[in-house]
């Protein structure tokens, strides 16, 4: 998780930076997928005989699914956002983008 906030932080290009934005979000959603998980616990479905056995909580699997949606859409809208920034100003790399806005203001 730290790898992904470290990128994020430290990197001045902008593909790098979604790249560790995805490990970052990558490495939650497998943290949140392995506290879902309980340990002899099964699919929650009731056996024809209706007998207890213990169960997964199926609630973190199923946000996390949800979560896995947004952050592909989300990382698509970045990357297809970096390439018409490349196409305007001829640079990804945030210094350079920086010094680019301080010369036209």
């Amino acid at each position: 998780m730290m790898i992904g906030l470290y990128i994020v932080i430290a990197r001045g290009n902008l593909v790098k930076k979604v790249m560790g934005l995805s490990i970052f979000q990558v490495s939650v959603i497998m943290f949140y997928v392995s506290i879902g998980k309980i340990e002899g616990g099964t699919a929650p479905i009731i056996p024809e005989g209706g007998y207890q056995l213990v169960y997964s909580n199926p609630l973190p699997h199923v946000l996390m699914l949800t979560a896995i949606v947004v952050g592909i859409s989300t990382t698509a809208l970045a990357l297809a956002l970096i390439v018409r920034i490349q196409e305007a100003y001829g640079t990804v790399e945030d210094d350079e983008l920086n010094k680019i806005d301080g010369a036209s203001s």
